[in-house]
């Protein structure tokens, strides 16, 4: 079964690793979003990679050692031990959203110190919480309820900004 899998590029080498990946005959994709850029003597719309230093790969099992031998690949991005698994439906928003849209830009979510945010897994889900810490994966955050202050570390994929 193929699923698709994010790699981590070396910086501005996305379009050259989809390349490579394409060559060697790996399904793969490189969201781009199309920007005007301003020169001196004229505006033109270029496309810009969406996710600054990714590309997405679709793999069987067994298939990630040659994906890790193109060049230009640092390597699989990982989440909880192992490489970070995007499903297909969220390919395909990606694909739509930019048929879409143009000029658009991706974040990171910025989660701070002080800043309140909503847990969206495990006992405490749907509560709200204060951020203590942020380390660089985990966030301390303050629980208030029934009366008492819960101390807890949460993976930051389990907090939505509020």
């Amino acid at each position: 079964m193929k699923y698709w899998l994010a790699v981590y590029t070396k910086s501005r080498w996305e379009k050259k690793v989809h390349g490579l990946l394409v060559e060697q005959g790996f399904e793969a994709y490189c969201p781009l979003n199309k920007v005007s850029r301003q020169w001196s003597d004229r505006v033109k719309i270029v496309e810009e990679p969406l996710f600054k230093s990714y590309v997405f790969v679709r793999l069987e099992d067994g298939e990630q050692a040659k994906v890790r031998m193109v060049n230009g690949v640092v390597n699989f991005v990982y989440w909880l031990g192992k490489p970070a698994v995007v499903a297909d439906g969220d390919i395909e928003k990606i694909k739509r959203f930019l048929d879409e849209y143009s000029d658009v830009h991706a974040e990171a979510l910025d989660i701070r110190q002080n800043s309140t945010v909503q847990i969206t897994r495990g006992v405490f889900i749907d509560h709200e919480a204060n951020v203590l810490k942020v380390r660089k994966n985990h966030v301390e955050v303050v629980i208030e309820s029934l009366g008492y202050k819960l101390v807890a570390i949460f993976h930051k994929s389990y907090l939505k900004v509020i």
